[in-house]
């Protein structure tokens, strides 16, 4: 089952385009911090303490380290030595053979308590901040050590990265990533570890979080959606799947806001089950992998959906112990086709990452902190209609950035015929790296 492809819309390319956050210069703050000379009432001896003053104090001024770059160290060694302790208690179950399950926990009910949004605003914020040229490379090279970056991958000297947030949303050098084009193939939006994947089957479209915790499609995508389901009762999958490329078509014909206005169908999503050859895969971004997301195919993108929620962390430990964790937290949802059908992405943010950067539209601001927490309230929705056709990108276009590590889910209809039978190509817990593939079909 394949939807019909629009005709070729003009290729934008918007590798280009790229929102700079103001910085803060750290010359205003030492000035600011400089302790004034020592002053005497004699005037040799003031002559001299002026000059050994001005001296020791060029010499203090190297010495000078600003709070937000000592918050900095501090929040690399903490999230450091958090990292390796859940990495031991990871690496001795799935020594042992045993799967982790779901578990709330006091931790849990804890981190609800927090203001996470206002948190993760302020360490964006620290990242912001410009840091010494001489102080970068040292700065840098203490994360990567803390959490296995490889720095040879980067594109620019390290003392070109004004900030921690440059260096997070870091591009790489020309060929340290090496993109799959074959036509059969799914490839990795990004570089990361597969915690998920399957066949979406059932009703409610149901996606593992951990054992004994899931959560369904459309809450993630968003209930209007054009998530390709059948309603219960309903036997004629053919005439659903027409009902469907109908509905899609006509959205790249009108505006959103019509769209939005429109009678849609309802759909009981708990009931609905998804078409055949619907899947999915979760992947997990760790602060030390490569943050750019990228097109894992050639790709009409047609709508976006900014779903405002909470910042909890997202790893191994936050997945087992927080209920729905993707659906709660704040989220930019992509929709729209590919060559095999219906695509969709999901952008999770994560404490400390409340800003993700769509390289597709730079004006979006997530975390916002005008925008109240209301779980009620709709996505922001927007339609990309360029010349009426959507936003196409081809296999490894750039789409989006994380500041720091996050995760990713990609749902996504693949052939199921037995002569071209989709399969993936990983494992649970794998690394794979941008570009690799994900899964393969035949011809």
């Amino acid at each position: 089952m394949k939807w019909r492809g629009f005709r070729s819309p003009p290729i934008l390319n918007y590798n280009r385009i790229y929102h700079h956050h103001r910085r803060f210069h750290f010359a205003t703050f030492l000035r600011k911090v400089q302790p004034a000379p020592p002053r005497s009432f004699l005037g040799g001896g003031a002559a001299a303490a002026g000059s050994n003053g001005s001296n020791s104090q060029s010499q203090g001024n190297s010495f000078l380290v600003p709070g937000a770059t000592l918050a900095t160290i501090f929040m690399l060694g903490a999230l450091h030595a958090r990292r390796l302790y859940d990495d031991n208690k990871i690496e001795e179950a799935r020594s042992k053979g045993i799967e982790l399950e779901f578990q709330p926990d006091v931790k849990a009910r804890f981190l609800r308590l927090l203001p996470l949004r206002s948190i993760s605003r302020l360490w964006g914020s620290v990242t912001g901040v410009e840091l010494p040229v001489w102080l970068r490379p040292y700065v840098y090279r203490a994360w990567a050590r803390a959490f296995h970056s490889n720095l040879d991958e980067a594109q620019l000297p390290l003392e070109e990265y004004a900030s921690l947030r440059e260096f997070f949303a870091r591009k790489l050098k020309e060929g340290s990533r090496t993109i799959d084009y074959d036509p059969y193939c799914l490839a990795s939006p990004v570089d990361g570890t597969v915690l998920r994947f399957g066949e979406l089957r059932g009703p409610g479209a149901m996606i593992e979080q951990v054992k004994g915790c899931t959560y369904s499609a459309s809450s993630l995508l968003g209930a209007n959606s054009y998530l390709p389901m059948i309603a219960a009762g309903d036997a004629n999958e053919e005439e659903i799947v027409g009902e469907e490329n109908n509905t899609m078509k006509s959205a790249t014909q009108k505006s959103w806001w019509r769209i939005s206005l429109a009678s849609p169908k309802v759909r009981d999503t708990e009931s609905s089950s998804p078409l055949k050859g619907l899947f999915y895969c979760v992947i997990y971004l760790k602060p030390g992998d490569y943050h750019r997301i990228h097109s894992p195919g050639d790709w009409n993108i047609l709508v976006r959906r900014h779903f405002t929620g909470n910042l909890f962390p997202v790893n191994e430990r936050a997945t087992r112990t927080i209920r729905s964790l993707y659906v709660e937290n704040e989220r930019v949802v992509l929709e729209g086709q590919w060559q095999e059908g219906y695509m969709a992405m999901a952008a999770v943010g994560a404490t400390n990452i409340g800003s993700i950067e769509l390289f597709i539209e730079p004006t979006l601001r997530t975390n916002n902190p005008q925008k109240k927490l209301l779980h009620s309230e709709p996505p922001e929705e927007l339609l990309y209609e360029p010349e009426g056709k959507g936003v196409l990108l081809k296999k490894g276009d750039e789409i989006a950035a994380f500041n720091m590590g996050s995760t990713v889910v990609l749902v996504f209809q693949a052939p199921i015929s037995q002569s071209s039978e989709f399969s993936f190509c990983v494992k649970r817990g794998e690394r794979i790296r941008m570009g690799e593939a994900l899964g393969r079909w035949s011809d």
